[in-house]
């Protein structure tokens, strides 16, 4: 059975956020509470430990499997909490700021309230639920790369801003709420699942992978052509999604060969006259 460190945030990070790249199941796994206090964190280009801003209680786990840790407070000036991530758990009680769970490998992480830009961010497995909103470039890639999301599952129960999923490759993302413009730009494989109201220009340039619209889009980019109605949209060997659906291809403009399945009851203005 796993331990759990509980972080509770005990002041308000005023100006520079704070970096927190240590705050994972792999650093904490086989140190003491003292270990943790004594971890560092960078706040602008000034170096301080995680016991100058959080009270620490519990126990970690021999290996990061067997740890938890549970954040509690609001921890919107708080980046990159558990970056790189490969096991165990993270659970955090409140909002949660740019760049958690960026890079993630494996394990779990839920966040109970909002996060900021580029959470997932080139994720490549592992679990990350979002139960409030998120705002832009959930699993997407950094500035500069051609890779984005490579693996795992975020799902987010609210609304998520501009470039969900962009240059993602492999994985799902599902997104329960509204979603901003250029949701899947630049795809090259993986699963967009979204439920609502879609912004403008979704699949921009995309070249593989599927995006399920459940909800409405005001409207397709003229480079995706009308395939076909189908029932359903087959996932792979073992998945279907009940539609039924209108079918699209494309990005033509970049030969792309992605498919875009939209409810067909909600988005029939897209193939009318």
């Amino acid at each position: 059975m796993g331990k759990e460190v509980t972080l509770t945030l005990k002041q308000e990070v005023v100006g520079a956020s704070l970096e927190a790249e240590v705050i994972s199941p792999d650093v904490f796994a086989g140190k003491t509470l003292e270990d943790i206090r004594k971890l560092k964190l960078w706040k602008g280009n000034k170096q301080i430990t995680i016991e100058d801003y959080f009270e620490i209680s519990g126990e970690s786990g021999d290996i990061a499997e067997e740890t938890q840790i549970v954040l509690e407070g609001d921890l919107s000036k708080i980046k990159h909490i558990c970056e790189g991530m490969t096991a165990g758990e993270i659970l955090i009680k409140g909002n949660a700021g740019m760049h958690t769970a960026a890079k993630m490998k494996g394990g779990k992480v839920t966040i109970e309230g909002n996060v900021d830009d580029w959470a997932g961010v080139e994720m490549k497995g592992g679990a990350l639920s979002i139960l409030g909103n998120a705002r832009n470039y959930l699993g997407a890639a950094y500035r500069g790369a051609s890779v984005g999301m490579k693996g795992g599952t975020i799902i987010v129960e609210g609304n998520c801003g501009m470039e969900a999923g962009e240059w993602m490759k492999k994985g799902t993302i599902t997104i329960k709420g509204k979603v901003g413009a250029f949701a899947g730009i630049h795809m090259q494989g993986g699963l967009l699942i979204l439920h609502n109201l879609v912004a403008e220009r979704v699949g921009a340039e995309m070249k593989k992978g599927k995006i399920i619209i459940h909800g409405k889009v005001e409207e397709l980019l003229p480079s995706f052509k009308f395939d076909s109605e189908v029932a359903s949209a087959v996932i792979d060997e073992e998945k279907e999604i009940e539609g039924p659906f209108l079918k699209f291809v494309g990005d033509i403009a970049e030969k792309g060969k992605g498919e875009i399945y939209v409810n067909k009851e909600a988005n029939s203005h897209l193939i009318k006259a």
